[in-house]
């Protein structure tokens, strides 16, 4: 693709590279963004379910006196959402900078962007599984069926399945428009380890959605793939740098630690989910 296709210019010049790459995948898969100056509009119609593709960038964090308009500007944004969702653009913080919201009861994470311009195989390399991208129906069914299995207690099903579903059918366009892969281990058949990989700026590719299935954990899995993924993104979509969000406290780290990702930024945000889900 081209390096002017990636993302429209906005008002807001977002400093963040992991909203950065966001914003670029949601505009790809026909996310709307809206600029309104000193925020962002982020809707997806097409997936409403979606709470990340729904939701406000904000180009800073409000002090607390004003922190209630912009919930206010998020129901006013998403007068049918039973969720709320706030981004707040830059490169450091922590969650501490986000105690107004955790007051009130918003999940408040500071979530750390990783990158990498070169990878090496992890110190646990999995031999056994086949790695390859996907590619027909019956691999797209086994995606969703996936992330609901590594998902399964932690959301409403049916609200969930649909995100899910949705989701997939997003990636898969993607993956045929040649923005990107989505890369599968399989053993014996079955997917057991997933993630995508796509084309997010000039230089830049943007990694989605890594997970493995609970049952076969801890095999080496994921950092194998990761492994296999990042090769097609230096060589494929040329990228020079390779970006990764990850919780800081969930072990996944340590496996894109161990291909040679590193910490680089941190991206803050607040949600809350609806009620009984």
């Amino acid at each position: 693709m081209s390096g002017a296709a990636w993302l429209q210019s906005t008002a807001v010049e977002l400093t963040s590279l992991g909203y950065r790459t966001d914003i670029a995948l949601l505009r790809l898969g026909g996310t709307q963004i809206e600029d309104l100056g000193d925020y962002l509009v982020v809707r997806s119609p097409h997936n409403p379910a979606h709470w990340w593709g729904n939701f406000l960038l904000l180009a800073h964090i409000p002090s607390a006196d004003a922190s209630q308009s912009w919930l206010n500007r998020f129901a006013a944004a998403f007068p049918g959402a039973e969720h709320v969702a706030l981004g707040f653009d830059g490169q450091h913080g922590s969650v501490a900078d986000l105690g107004w919201f955790a007051g009130q009861g918003f999940n408040a994470e500071a979530q750390t962007v990783m990158t990498a311009s070169e990878v090496h195989e992890p110190a646990r390399l999995n031999t056994y599984a086949v790695y390859r991208g996907l590619s027909s129906d019956e691999d797209w069914a086994q995606s969703v069926e996936l992330r609901v299995r590594c998902n399964e207690g932690a959301f409403e099903p049916r609200a969930y399945c649909a995100y899910v579903t949705a989701n997939a059918q997003s990636h898969r366009g993607l993956v045929d428009a040649g923005h990107g892969g989505w890369f599968g281990a399989f053993v014996d058949g079955q997917l057991v380890s997933q993630m995508g990989l796509f084309s997010a700026g000039p230089r830049l590719a943007r990694f989605q959605s890594v997970e493995t299935d609970p049952d076969h954990r801890r095999r080496g899995l994921a950092g194998s793939l990761v492994h296999h993924a990042s090769r097609y993104g230096f060589g494929v979509l040329s990228a020079r740098t390779l970006v990764m969000v990850a919780d800081p406290n969930y072990f996944a780290i340590d496996l894109y630690r161990a291909v040679g990702f590193v910490a680089t930024e941190t991206q803050l945000q607040i949600e809350r989910q609806p009620a009984g889900g």
